[in-house]
């Protein structure tokens, strides 16, 4: 994902947007781009503990940040009993970050479908095949079953999406030749306000 400045400069003079998904489009790269960013979703365990995972971000849109997983997976489980999650996406050269919190809503059909296209075939193979059941197999076995298992065409069984739907959105950038600083957007019942932070 590219640094460049784009619609606002952290470090610049002035107003930001009134509307922070401007400037988290300009930052995310289009959802047809096949390199999608990776980023840790932390949800709340259903032990009470927080829990942590890198995804990828599957898309984004004014609706939210939507990602993809299966729906046998733990952090399902923890989405069903608190749904609300942060996510937080890092630059390479930790150039910059964008912390997203907000409520967690299941993702529409026709989300699911076209992010189950634009995955490569690994991992949609991996959605097919890769179980509790094939983790606790010998190597050898894990191995042979991996080369001999050919998943069925279309989406894997119990393949589930999610949208975050943001409340608050905080955008970080490295100092360069000035500390580092945050923009922090939150929203009520009156819109977005925005205040900066130190980094």
């Amino acid at each position: 994902m590219s640094a460049a400045v784009g619609v606002f400069d952290l470090h610049a003079d002035g107003t930001p947007p009134a509307d922070p998904l401007v400037l988290a489009r300009d930052w995310l790269p289009a959802d047809d781009d096949p390199d999608r960013p990776r980023a840790t979703l932390a949800t709340v365990g259903t032990d009470g503990w927080p829990d942590a995972r890198t995804v990828l971000l599957s898309a984004f849109d004014e609706t939210g940040f939507a990602f993809h997983t299966s729906a046998t997976s733990r952090k399902v489980a923890e989405l069903a009993a608190v749904p609300r999650a942060a996510l937080v996406v890092l630059w390479e050269g930790f150039s910059r970050q964008l912390v997203v919190r907000g409520d967690v809503v299941p993702d529409s059909a026709e989300s699911l479908a076209a992010a189950w296209a634009a995955r490569s075939d690994h991992l949609r193979r991996l959605a097919w095949c890769n179980t509790d059941e094939l983790a606790a197999l010998p190597r050898a076995d894990r191995v042979q079953r991996w080369a001999a298992d050919h998943p069925a065409p279309g989406q894997a069984d119990g393949w589930a999406g999610y949208r975050l739907q943001p409340r608050e959105l905080t955008f970080w950038a490295a100092g360069d030749g000035a500390a580092s600083r945050r923009l922090q957007y939150t929203r009520d019942a009156g819109g977005w306000t925005w205040r900066f932070l130190a980094g």
